[in-house]
């Protein structure tokens, strides 16, 4: 966590970054110049550094005048006459004073007296100018790249987020519809099992409503909802199908994208088991190691003549694996075999 804050800090202010380093180099590079580029001669460290501070103030506020006034005001006229107007005059003036208290730190040298008043010096020192002007100014348009990746990012995880709450909101209860017509045929017959559904529906409606809401829960949580709909199958099927569910590992130790599992478990039971049908079965198995999850669900497949719904699984498999490609990219395998009377999923998934 601290690692991610403290990338997520440079990433915010490294057009900043850019800039002090930048102004540091170069106030190394011009301090060391002014310093010891006179062979023979001991080094005047104060007057170097007032030397290298008013070149740094100087500079400094030729870049920033155009950087954060004429630069802007460009863009937003673009008008090049006006610009180039409204920046040499300022440019103009913050030279001359430049060059008037360069001549005085170095009034005490009469060397640098002939070099300070030529023409080739003022000319030198403009050109330099406006060389750190623009190079200051082309940080401006490397800021504006940054702000609209970072807006594009942005956009982009907005759009995702949005795709995966929609398809989220897709995840159909199937077992809603048997569920509700099974609690009121058990209430019309006073049944002892009425209570149970109730407590076990109301539990799977707070965890669709309230904890599927997170990016992500404890699988054991996710594992408890599939349990509550195996129960309620079960009593659906007055427990005449066997139905096997077995998990190795921790479920308490990894965390998992809500609602991801029971689409897969939701098709076995809608396509694969029946009152109706003596060789129906559905085996489900969680395991987990480490970070590693594989999950598989197989079950039988209802003759044609038992089909009872024309409700096809692929729309809720198709979302699944849309949701999988958003949540887990790169980081899961889905394997689906069949035949004319079995069939079986295997999902591995990488929770880290």
């Amino acid at each position: 966590m601290q690692n991610l804050n403290q990338r997520s800090l440079l990433q915010t202010n490294r057009i900043l970054l850019l800039h002090l380093s930048f102004w540091a180099l170069y106030y190394s590079f011009f301090f060391y110049q002014i310093t010891f580029s006179r062979h023979g001669e001991e080094p005047n460290y104060l007057r170097a550094f007032y030397d290298a501070t008013s070149q740094i103030f100087f500079m400094a506020l030729i870049s920033y005048f155009n950087y954060f006034i004429c630069l802007p005001r460009f863009l937003k006229y673009k008008n090049l006459g006006r610009y180039v107007i409204e920046f040499i005059i300022p440019f103009a003036i913050i030279i001359i004073c430049h060059i008037y208290l360069k001549r005085y730190i170095y009034l005490e040298i009469k060397e640098a007296k002939g070099f300070l008043y030529s023409s080739k010096f003022i000319i030198q020192h403009a050109i330099g100018a406006i060389f750190i002007a623009i190079f200051i100014g082309m940080l401006r348009f490397v800021k504006d790249w940054f702000e609209l990746e970072t807006k594009k990012n942005e956009i982009e995880n907005e759009k995702l987020t949005a795709e995966l709450r929609f398809l989220k909101a897709q995840v159909n209860p199937h077992f809603l519809f048997n569920t509700l017509n099974n609690l009121y045929y058990l209430a019309m017959i006073n049944s002892p099992n009425t209570t149970e559904v109730i407590e076990k529906l109301s539990q799977m409606m707070r965890y669709m409503l309230y904890d599927s809401n997170y990016p992500k829960v404890s699988l054991a949580k996710e594992i408890e909802y599939m349990k509550n709909y195996i129960s309620l199958e079960k009593l659906r099927l007055d427990n005449q199908v066997p139905i096997n569910f077995e998990i190795a590992g921790n479920p308490d130790e990894v965390q998992i994208v809500p609602l991801i599992f029971i689409t897969f478990l939701e098709n076995a039971f809608k396509h694969g088991v029946s009152n109706s049908s003596t060789n129906a079965y559905v085996n489900i198995s969680i395991n987990i190691e480490g970070q590693e999850c594989i999950y598989s669900v197989e079950n039988s497949k209802l003759p044609a003549n038992l089909e009872t719904t024309n409700e096809k699984s692929g729309i809720g498999l198709q979302n699944v694996s849309r949701r999988l490609d958003l949540s887990y990219p790169n980081k899961y395998d889905l394997e689906v075999n069949e035949d004319e009377k079995n069939y079986k999923i295997v999902l591995k998934l990488n929770l880290a």
